[in-house]
């Protein structure tokens, strides 16, 4: 975005225009083969570059830069110096170095390491990532100027979530550059870049309200709470009126956004009350991961401003809709071709056909791999149902190119199913195309026209590791057809004899891995049977889905493309557990104070109300059995509530390693949670309004109107 934009959007980005602007012709030259061409960068042109950025910051209000990176929490950090530094005769200059932003040294021992690193050994790296641009963060009256940076152990292993995914952008390049150039078509290409999307769900609820729900401030979603008498039923709040409240705040995000180089496009009403939707145009898989996070960042902190929380768990309400990430992913030569458009004529597209054929054996032959990418225990209550989709890992192409794999199996494609025009019966009303298949939204990887849309990841998730392993997957297939192509066509080869090179490994690709292919409903019992028949993957639990992580196929993957190493890989996995672990320790201790400290005093002073109206109404000799009927209800279900919360404790109460560990919790402190909770919801049904602790699910859920 450039400066004049600013007297519009207040630009805060330091790229495009505002780089052509303020560095010499050279200096930017030599910036842009880095940033375009993934050239190496020339520490070199740092100084120049560092002082540009730093008068561009002052200029925009910054006091202050740091090197914003993502550590393995999943968010984001950040340690804030000051321009000003002192000079020896005691006077103060204003200062940012090339070396200063090169690299940083936060402390690594302080982050999730996995082993890594032992608390004594502090010193870790933080290195400039020139391709994703440096931007200015205001938080109230300070502004900030924030550089992405990589961050690394004192040894180089990888600590963050942003190393390993540029090295699964090279790995992704090298190999598709070996395709093309088997086609001829790699002239002018300097590399393949990985394109991305990220629509983002998530709720907001009135602040008052979200201050009184202990579970909601500390666990981002309700540990307990009865159905509201309407929900989602009569499915009037997608893509309804939004709420002129909502509209306010959201014109506020997207101004910020924008201002921050984030290219918002869509915004709208989800499925359930209270729920709304955020999308950006594709960019750059770097660019768009680090932009996801500051989208997330400018969502909670505006929020705020309007009296609302944000809350991005996946499941912040139980029995309607969840939130997700709809990872939109995508192939483009950097001279802007997209290696997913099928064209019209895709029966004879054998450029397109063999990178999705690519895509179809990598999630075959990684599904466990890309199941585990998007695990957690926040995802744990989505996948399956509520438009999330199965843990069963499967590709959705529609009738067009289930219509070509046909073909291909028999080892000979000649047609395209074409789509038709609508006659919507009225004269007034256009003539509009018909797509050459429907859309399934029940399918966890399904394409969409020209990209494959990964509907499983979970919206409080940072996209960047699902990505990672996603192109580490689609490396290893293009690594394959590429060699197979390699061998059958031969050096040199005719277009004769690449063309049936091409259609003999299209052949065998489909009939060995299309049994990943599923169009139908992915909710069905017929479907979860089917896919047992077909040997496919159905992890349902995050302890099962991630100790693929765990295993030598993963390692095998991960270190041949130089994404990870297995001591990078196990420290994941270890890291994977850990957070699991301690997140439903967290959940269940918020949840037995809420229940010790609220609903059990605020249901037996219920129960001795009920007590003491029985025995006054006694005293006057009238019987009421239906009154003592209600107090044998209540207090049934007050010691229900009390052996549960006993049981969530026991359960609480393990020690071992983490393996042993995260499956207690799966199969002890899960179900144990979850029994406390319809004790707890059954007492909120009959539990007088002014006496119940917490606000509801129908103030909740409608607070936005």
């Amino acid at each position: 975005m450039s400066e004049r934009a600013s007297d519009t959007f207040g630009s805060l980005v330091f790229a495009g225009d505002v780089m052509l602007k303020r560095l010499p012709p050279d200096v930017f030259m030599n910036l842009q083969r880095t940033i375009k061409n993934g050239s190496p960068l020339d520490p070199a042109i740092a100084n120049t570059v560092a002082s540009a950025m730093k008068d561009w910051a002052l200029e925009h209000g910054a006091t202050h830069y740091c090197h914003w990176f993502q550590p393995l929490t999943g968010t984001t950090a950040e340690k804030h110096d000051a321009f000003l530094s002192m000079t020896s005769d005691g006077g103060a200059i204003e200062k940012f170095s090339g070396s200063q932003l090169i690299q940083g040294e936060p402390d690594a021992s302080s982050f999730p390491h996995g082993g890594i690193r032992d608390t004594y050994e502090a010193r870790g790296y933080t290195a400039w990532d020139a391709t994703s641009p440096a931007f200015i963060y205001r938080s109230g009256e300070q502004a900030t100027l924030c550089v992405p940076t990589a961050f690394v152990s004192y040894t180089g292993e990888a600590l963050d979530k942003k190393t390993p995914l540029l090295r699964s952008i090279q790995a992704v390049s090298k190999h598709a550059m070996r395709i093309l150039k088997i086609f001829g078509a790699d002239h002018g290409v300097n590399q393949v870049i990985t394109t991305l999307g990220v629509e983002q769900e998530y709720f907001l609820v009135d602040a008052e309200l979200a201050q009184q729900r202990p579970d909601l401030l500390i666990c981002g979603r309700t540990l307990v709470g009865a159905p509201a008498p309407k929900g989602q039923q009569l499915e009037d709040h997608y893509f309804g009126s939004i709420p002129q409240r909502v509209l306010a705040y959201m014109a506020e995000v997207e101004q910020r956004l924008f201002e921050l180089g984030v290219p918002v496009k869509t915004r709208h009403n989800e499925v359930a009350p209270g729920q709304f939707e955020l999308a950006p145009t594709y960019e750059n898989a770097n660019v768009a991961v680090d932009h996801q996070m500051i989208t997330m960042s400018v969502l909670r902190e505006t929020a705020e401003r309007h009296g609302f929380v944000c809350l991005m768990h996946e499941k912040p309400f139980a029995g309607v809709n969840g939130s997700g990430k709809h990872n939109n992913w995508a192939l483009s030569t950097d001279t802007g071709v997209n290696l997913l458009d099928p064209r019209d004529e895709t029966h004879t597209n054998m450029q397109f056909l063999v990178f999705l054929c690519a895509v179809i054996r990598g999630v075959d032959v990684h599904a466990e791999m890309l199941r585990g990418s998007i695990a957690s225990a926040a995802n744990d209550h989505r996948l399956g149902a509520n438009e999330a989709p199965p843990a069963i890992m499967s590709i959705f192409l529609g009738d067009m190119l289930t219509d070509i794999l046909d073909q291909l199996e028999s080892g000979n494609p000649k047609k395209t199913k074409k789509g038709d025009e609508m006659q919507l019966g009225a004269t007034t009303l256009p003539q509009i195309p018909r797509h050459t298949s429907d859309r399934n939204r029940t399918s966890p990887f399904a394409f969409t026209g020209n990209k494959f849309e990964f509907r499983a990841v979970g919206s409080s998730a940072s996209v960047a590791w699902p990505n990672t392993v996603l192109n580490a997957i689609i490396a290893d297939s293009l690594d394959f057809m590429a060699t197979q192509l390699e061998k059958r066509a031969g050096k040199n080869a005719t277009q004769a004899k690449l063309e049936t090179a091409v259609k003999s490994l299209l052949k065998d690709v489909v009939k060995e891995h299309r049994r990943v292919c599923f169009d139908g409903d992915g909710y069905s019992k017929a479907w979860h049977d089917e896919a047992a028949k077909r040997g496919l993957a159905n992890h349902k639990s995050t302890v099962d889905a991630i100790a693929i992580f765990g295993s030598k196929k993963a390692a095998e993957v991960f270190t041949r493309f130089n994404i990870l190493s297995k001591r990078e890989l196990e420290a994941r996995y270890e890291i994977m557990l850990e957070q699991y672990i301690k997140l439903l320790r967290i959940e269940s201790r918020t949840l037995q104070n809420m229940v010790r400290t609220a609903v059990l005093p605020c249901a037996m002073r219920f129960q001795a109300e009920l007590a003491d109206t029985i025995g006054a109404t006694q005293n006057c000799g009238v019987e009421c059995p239906g009154t003592e009927a209600e107090l044998r209800e209540v207090v049934g279900l007050v010691e229900n509530l009390r052996r549960a919360i006993n049981a969530v404790e026991k359960a609480d109460d393990f020690h071992g390693d983490h393996g042993k560990h995260a499956a207690h919790y799966r199969d002890k402190l899960v179900p144990a949670m979850l029994d406390a909770r319809k004790c707890c919801d059954a007492l909120e049904k009959v539990m007088p309004a002014d006496l119940y602790p917490l606000p509801t699910y129908a103030e909740l859920l409608f607070s936005t109107r």
